[in-house]
């Protein structure tokens, strides 16, 4: 199995609220359900206000590298990924457990 980590950073002057946030999070909480791939799904807002915090987390699981490169090429994620590029950065890290 592979764990696929994604922290974002909402963009400076960008607030929760903002229309295309919420498209964003609404858009990335349905891919558990559109995505066969996913074995295991959740994403959220973080709850802790420090300097080093990031805003938003997706943590998901996939059975093989196959799975994620199917995954990630989802028409439904990548949908998913173009509405975050014009709000927020993001850190990512996959890994075999």
């Amino acid at each position: 199995m592979i764990r696929h980590l994604v922290l974002f950073k909402l963009n400076e002057g960008v607030e929760r609220e903002d229309p295309r946030v919420v498209e964003g999070v609404a858009a990335f909480r349905a891919l558990g359900a559109r995505i066969p791939e996913l074995k295991f799904w959740e994403c959220a807002w973080n709850i802790t206000d420090r300097p080093i915090a990031y805003d938003f987390a997706i943590n998901s699981a996939v059975e093989d590298t196959d799975a994620l490169k199917r995954y990630i090429e989802h028409p439904a994620h990548q949908a998913g990924v173009a509405l975050w590029r014009e709000f927020a950065t993001w850190v990512i890290a996959d890994y075999e457990f």
